[in-house]
């Protein structure tokens, strides 16, 4: 008997709980509405977003470029200049589009010079090269600095948006009332430190990729200086 009592009670607490599960309404977060509680501060992130977007592939693309190397190109430099074929080593250079064969290039045309005027030559193309690499990361270096101030700057706005409601209401003071610029401040803060953050890796990411280029430019500078430097015969 008190097996049958207590197993009618869990059915009866069984559909209790159903019909309390069918009752409440199933709390979902709108993701654009969400972003709407931030406020006008979302704009200026949205577009310091795009803009990290772009410079970020933008020069993802004209570094990968820059990186392509003839695995080639300096042995048959090497080759033209020793038959005397300076020509060929300029159509050679001008034919590869990318750093190291427009340094090549320049030190080619200066051949017959002095050395220190050949390696100077050169280094103002590299630094030209490197300028034109680094195009945009500090743009992008102040995207990954900026945006979480701009969140912050958020932030502020939304306690000073609750206050304010606060001091209105008096003693009248409902959850309501503060949820606006609660959502204000948090909403712009977190995404002011996700746009940040991801700028942030980008642009160190980008600059590793540029150093790694710096780095064989340097290594094909000192590898054609010392073709300059071997002695003749």
């Amino acid at each position: 008997m008190n097996l049958f009592l207590m197993m009618q009670a869990a059915g009866e607490a069984a559909a209790q709980g159903a019909e309390m599960a069918e009752g409440e309404e199933k709390v979902t977060i709108d993701l654009i509405e969400l972003v709407m509680q931030g406020g006008w501060i979302m704009i200026p992130l949205f577009l310091l977003s795009f803009i990290a977007v772009y410079i970020f592939i933008e020069r993802y693309l004209a570094i990968k470029r820059a990186s392509r190397e003839d695995k080639s190109f300096m042995n048959r430099i090497k080759d033209y200049i020793h038959e005397g074929k300076i020509d060929s080593a300029l159509a050679l250079c001008q034919s590869n589009d990318n750093p190291i064969s427009r340094m090549i290039e320049k030190g080619i045309t200066r051949i017959g010079r002095p050395l220190n005027d050949v390696n100077t030559a050169i280094e103002n193309v590299g630094n030209l090269e490197v300028s034109r690499l680094e195009k945009g990361l500090p743009v992008l270096a102040t995207v990954a600095g900026g945006a979480p101030m701009i969140g912050f700057t958020g932030t502020v706005i939304g306690m000073i948006k609750s206050f304010w409601e606060m001091s209105n209401a008096g003693s009248n003071i409902e959850v309501d009332l503060l949820a606006g610029g609660i959502y204000t401040a948090l909403v712009t803060t977190v995404t002011g430190l996700i746009v940040g953050i991801i700028a942030y890796f980008a642009y160190n990411w980008l600059v590793a990729r540029v150093e790694n280029v710096i780095f064989k430019m340097e290594a094909r500078t000192m590898e054609f200086m010392d073709l300059l430097n071997e002695p003749a015969g």
